[in-house]
């Protein structure tokens, strides 16, 4: 094992959350990155630095602690008859109670940060909330059957944070075209 990753299961062992949560922003700005500089070609002079402070910052302080604490509480909560019934459940209670929610926290928190109203982000979320969940809806539940049916909870939020770094690229442009 690297030195990298033992460090990384030492603090996963003993600051979860937090190291949870550092995953995430770190990820998201990698995201944002992505989204600017390979998708949309922007070259990096015009980075935009505020849009990826918000979007780190909810990675960090939003997304990262409440998916790692999500996580816990589906693995606590949920237990049906067999291994593949207890995935399945926790893959539809995620997409079907976690997914939106986090995806109008994650609209509605933007739109503030970028200076918006609460009726920005109400038009935001109306003209990108559908198309956004149907694609989170082609993405997610595959990864999640992966993450919840093999993976332990300790590190089912990096597995979700190496595969948002794509997601968060695409959240980052609908966000920004909206």
């Amino acid at each position: 094992m690297s030195a990298i990753a033992r460090w990384y299961h030492s603090t996963l062992t003993t600051s979860p959350i937090a190291t949870q949560a550092v995953s995430a922003g770190i990820l998201f700005a990698t995201g944002d990155g992505i989204a600017q500089h390979v998708v949309a070609k922007t070259p990096l002079v015009d980075h935009d630095w505020p849009r990826t402070a918000r979007l780190t910052f909810y990675g960090t302080f939003i997304l990262g602690p409440g998916i790692a604490y999500w996580y816990r509480f589906l693995n606590r909560r949920i237990h049906l008859s067999t291994p593949l019934t207890t995935t399945v459940a926790r893959v539809i209670v995620d997409q079907v109670v976690f997914a939106p929610v986090n995806m109008l926290c994650f609209f509605t928190v933007q739109t503030l940060l970028e200076g918006g109203s609460v009726r920005d982000a109400r038009k935001k979320i109306s003209s990108t909330f559908r198309d956004a969940y149907i694609a989170n809806l082609m993405l997610w539940p595959g990864v999640q059957m992966v993450n919840f049916g093999f993976v332990p909870v300790n590190y089912q939020s990096l597995v979700v944070n190496v595969v948002a770094t794509g997601w968060n690229a695409y959240l980052s442009l609908a966000n920004a075209r909206a």
